[in-house]
């Protein structure tokens, strides 16, 4: 399979020139001024980016179908320009043994439009308990999370990250305790934020820690790392685009304006390591009864674009670096960058289409996105996996 994409305006972490890439085999193959005679796609008045790559998403499969599975899932993905995804382990059963991650892979694989990895419970069956199963896991499993649920065992997050660390484990916390949670939301985040990383030093164990949303958090994360603690964390784009004002139910919470001016800052100067969807779709009546959660990897790339370079934050390349680069290296993928060599792997988008975004017209089952009817830039028009046009918009 041979795709030349020509007149495109050529943007990565490290580079805006224009030119054509030409994808051979599903790797680059070469950039420059090239004619091949093979299949060309003119992205005249468009820009071609690395596809994003996301640490954090949720599919819902197997056991909540109704809410999404790995078909809608993917086609959601690659309509946001994503064509790898890290997916979460709380499904139904809770993902807890290498059958569960055979039967994901082996389906996702079938689909064939998205680089899926299954992570694993930390806990057995996300109960709190038991970290057991940690022993059977095999060499394709990379992170380990009970997403959705903190870990208020210390003794329980201790034994889980010495076992991580020995097997070359990365651990995804959800920063929370769901007993203080009750009374402050705020409280539990930074509380279990602060113990995760003590955790983390003591044992030496890989930490991540996901959609971080507070200003002592974030700030908490940066203090270590300007330590030299190889800590690393995610922000998710309703953190950054969106209030507590919006009253709408996410895990953790919509926080205030100063909260959002700290992960801006943290974007900026370094300390926020990659933008992940934390996509989370439920159904309406779902919804209705509380669930908590955004159906976001359509719209990511467009609010991100909107909230961080149009408004003049961060460059396009900081961008790309926390949505594709970054991610894409702690996924051990060849993504991430326009480089001869790396994976054909690129979305086309036009950075000046300004739209308002319809959750109606979602190709993901769920719906739910309190930023229905906000005005955004940059349009996903192409996204391309392995040299294979996968979604055309």
């Amino acid at each position: 399979m041979e795709l030349l994409i020509k007149n495109v305006n050529i943007v990565d972490s490290s580079d805006v020139f224009c030119g054509d890439v030409y994808i051979k085999n599903g790797k680059i193959e070469e950039i420059g001024n090239l004619n091949r005679d093979c299949e060309i796609l003119d992205g005249e008045g468009l820009s071609l980016l690395p596809s994003f790559v996301d640490l954090h998403a949720h599919f819902r499969e197997p056991g909540y179908e109704y809410k999404e599975d790995l078909l809608s899932g993917s086609m959601a993905a690659v309509k946001g320009g994503y064509t790898a995804v890290n997916l979460m382990a709380n499904t139904n059963p809770p993902c807890s043994n290498m059958g569960i991650v055979d039967y994901v892979l082996d389906r996702a694989k079938r689909i064939d439009l998205v680089d899926i990895h299954q992570t694993v419970t930390v806990t057995k069956d996300l109960l709190g308990k038991d970290i057991e199963h940690l022993n059977t896991l095999d060499e394709r499993v990379r992170f380990i999370s009970d997403d959705g649920k903190g870990i208020l065992s210390n003794n329980i997050m201790l034994h889980a990250m010495l076992l991580a660390k020995k097997k070359g484990l990365t651990v995804i916390s959800h920063a929370e305790d769901e007993e203080i949670s009750k009374i402050d939301t705020r409280l539990s985040e930074n509380i279990m934020t602060k113990r995760d990383i003590e955790l983390a030093k003591f044992t030496g164990a890989n930490l991540h820690i996901a959609h971080v949303s507070t200003k002592e958090a974030i700030e908490e994360i940066a203090v270590e790392k300007d330590k030299g603690y190889k800590i690393t964390c995610e922000v998710a784009p309703h953190h950054l685009f969106g209030t507590s004002n919006l009253n709408y139910r996410v895990n953790p919470p919509l926080r205030e304006k100063d909260d959002i001016e700290s992960l801006i800052r943290a974007i900026k100067k370094g300390y926020v390591d990659a933008i992940a969807t934390d996509h989370a779709p439920h159904t309406q009546e779902d919804k209705l009864k509380g669930a908590p959660g955004i159906s976001g990897i359509e719209t990511a790339f467009s609010i991100c674009f909107t909230k961080l370079v149009a408004e003049g934050h961060i460059t396009l390349n900081k961008l790309i670096k926390l949505m594709s680069e970054n991610p894409a290296k702690m996924m051990l993928l060849n993504k991430g960058k326009i480089k001869e060599g790396y994976d054909g792997d690129v979305v086309l988008v036009d950075l000046k289409h300004k739209y308002k975004i319809d959750s109606s017209s979602f190709v993901s089952k769920g719906k739910n996105n309190p930023f229905d009817g906000q005005e955004v830039f940059g349009k996903v028009i192409y996204t391309i996996r392995k040299g294979r046009i996968v979604f055309k918009g």
